[in-house]
């Protein structure tokens, strides 16, 4: 009953071909290729100048308030929901009680 049937593999239906038969080749050693040193990347240095720092400072001081912005209003939100859910409770808590009281 709690034998696990393992399937079994059907026959592999029309023509099989036989495997293919690889002959090893002899490696025969010959004169190394010669190295070449490598070439040096022509890419130029990376200049900072006042104005490009300035735009670089500014733009992360950009990205830095916008998720700040977005992150705070996520936790806003968040804080709203959390107190109207429980003034809900009290209200319901309140209403079932008197309501109990009445009986």
């Amino acid at each position: 009953m709690f034998r696990p049937k393992l399937p079994t593999m059907p026959q592999p239906t029309g023509t099989v071909t036989p495997p293919a038969i690889i002959e090893p080749t002899a490696i025969v050693p010959g004169t190394p290729a010669p190295t070449a040193p490598a070439p040096v990347p022509a890419r130029p240095t990376v200049q900072l100048t006042p104005g490009t720092a300035l735009a670089l400072v500014g733009g992360g001081t950009a990205v830095v308030l916008v998720v700040g912005a977005v992150l705070v209003s996520m936790l806003l939100a968040v804080a709203i929901t959390g107190a109207s859910v429980a003034v809900c409770a009290v209200v319901l808590r309140s209403l079932l009680n008197a309501d109990a009281k009445r009986r």
